[in-house]
């Protein structure tokens, strides 16, 4: 199960993680998901640790309470998506540069 793997070089490569871990995340704030929903007439915007920031409603919306929660809710969770997908795709990237526990 641990054939090929030295073991001498595990700290070395667990510190360049950390590394790689806060610069990611360091990346992650400064990113910006958008997501539309009704045709563009709703846009929410987040950053890439998931907080929402911004939120741009069309004026004909004001007077459908119902329709605006559903476009909302449909717009929140499609830059959610993204940001977490993003998320996945960081955290894969950084697995596949763990390699030097090899011989």
């Amino acid at each position: 199960m641990f054939e090929g793997i030295d073991f001498s070089k595990m700290g070395e490569v667990l510190k360049q993680a950390q590394e790689e871990a806060q610069k990611a995340q360091e990346e992650s704030k400064n990113k910006e998901f958008s997501a539309k929903s009704g045709g563009g007439l709703v846009k929410v915007s987040a950053d890439g640790s998931g907080e929402i920031i911004d939120i741009d409603i069309d004026d004909s919306l004001l007077e459908d309470k119902e329709s605006l929660q559903i476009l909302l809710i449909s717009a929140i969770n499609d830059v959610l998506k993204m940001v977490e997908e993003d998320k996945k795709l960081m955290a894969s990237k950084m697995l596949g540069s763990l390699g030097g526990l090899g011989r």
